[in-house]
């Protein structure tokens, strides 16, 4: 039955374009065709017997309707966790100090070499297919613990196979440039080519990513090497992301906002200049408070100055082994408000539109709207600060993902 009601509704809310801006219905009934949310009547509706009998009827049962987390960075293939590094973090030891140590990054990648694409994609099935129980029904996926030419495209094959197997919509993302591969780490012009010349013809040949990300910091990628790189990947029809100014001010962000990169994320160190820079070019602003706190940073992302001077936020998980293992919106909404000052309304423009306008899906999904995919969910609150003040408790009772009941 491609035809659904969800009715007794408490209420809804759906963010509008402008950020932060929420309109909200009264108790209503969602009609759905297909995968499309086809009406919404606001109001208590009399519907009579013979037309339930065309419809499946879904019962909100007096929960109140958003539509569905868009969670738009996250790293969810991997080999192994690195609950070592968490603790060796606990105990003192910085981001940086760790991965020196030959932990970080150039760990997964240690482990991701040595695992074949199938038992990667059974271990990445299990990870993933549980976003769906805290609502979220839209991720980006990276790649970027194989950087080598076979195991980069075993990471996006198995982004793909969750993709066609999953009910969760995954928007494949190329971070190749990562980090630089060890045995690249004298000759890091000589990865940027292998990466220009091979890696991303084969990756546009299969049609196996949407987006191109690099990481800026100190000891990864410079600007001037990913002002390079993502120019070239932008020429060839990739999208862009950007990882940059998490551990220290290097300017990514000014380089996100010249290139037109759809988002730029972290953003702990970010400069009024990059600030500007992201504004004035359209680009969101991806804050990932879940990464901060997990790695200790303490230097969240300025939130508060970011919106006040125009800009639109994204709020994700960052979900990956080594600086952030939630799937849970609601505890990265819970974080930002206590740490950045932000606005329930806000968060919730951020957890939606924010992340489906940085996933180019601004017109698709983030919305419960007419002609919008009907990716819903019904949650146990009573107004949008319950989001953040309900921190570590899952507030998602059912999930309709394309118009299915699938949780």
């Amino acid at each position: 039955m491609t035809k659904k009601i969800i009715r007794n509704i408490k209420k809804i809310y759906s963010p509008l374009d402008d950020f932060g801006i929420i309109e909200e219905y009264g108790r209503c009934t969602i009609f759905i065709d297909d995968d499309k949310i086809e009406k919404i009547i606001n109001g208590d509706v009399e519907i009579n017997a013979l037309f339930l009998e065309d419809y499946e009827i879904i019962e909100g049962k007096n929960l109140v309707a958003l539509p569905g987390f868009v969670d738009s960075h996250t790293h969810p293939v991997f080999a192994n966790t690195r609950e070592d590094e968490f603790e060796m973090r606990n105990q003192g030891m910085t981001y940086l100090e760790i991965a020196e140590k030959g932990g970080g990054i150039k760990n997964s990648v240690l482990k991701l070499r040595s695992m074949n694409e199938d038992h990667l994609y059974q271990l990445s099935r299990k990870r993933v297919s549980k976003f769906l129980e805290y609502g979220t029904t839209t991720i980006e996926g990276k790649s970027g613990y194989g950087l080598t030419v076979d195991d980069e495209i075993k990471m996006l094959r198995v982004i793909k196979k969750l993709n066609e197997n999953l009910e969760l919509d995954i928007v494949p993302t190329f971070l190749g440039a990562h980090d630089f591969p060890t045995e690249y780490s004298d000759n890091h012009r000589g990865y940027i080519e292998l990466m220009l010349n091979e890696m991303l013809p084969k990756i546009k040949e299969e049609n196996l990513a949407e987006f191109v990300d690099i990481f800026i910091e100190k000891n990864y990628y410079t600007l001037e090497e990913a002002e390079e790189y993502l120019s070239k990947a932008k020429k060839m029809g990739f999208e862009l992301h950007v990882h940059s100014d998490q551990l220290t001010n290097n300017n990514g962000s000014v380089l996100a906002g010249k290139l037109g990169s759809k988002s730029a994320a972290h953003l702990d160190f970010i400069s009024d200049e990059g600030i500007k820079s992201m504004i004035e070019n359209n680009t969101i602003f991806n804050l990932l408070p879940g990464a901060t706190f997990f790695i200790k940073v303490k230097n969240y992302a300025p939130a508060r100055k970011i919106i006040e001077m125009g800009g639109k936020v994204a709020i994700s998980s960052n979900f990956n082994p080594g600086s952030c293992y939630s799937i849970s919106m609601p505890l990265m909404m819970s974080i930002a408000a206590i740490e950045m000052g932000m606005k329930s309304d806000e968060l919730f423009w951020a957890a939606t539109m924010g992340g489906a306008s940085a996933l180019n899906r601004e017109n698709i999904i983030g919305k419960i709207k007419e002609g919008y995919q009907a990716d819903i969910i019904l949650t146990d609150i009573n107004t949008l600060k319950d989001l953040p003040y309900m921190m570590g408790i899952n507030p998602v009772k059912h999930v309709i993902k394309k118009g299915k009941l699938i949780f």
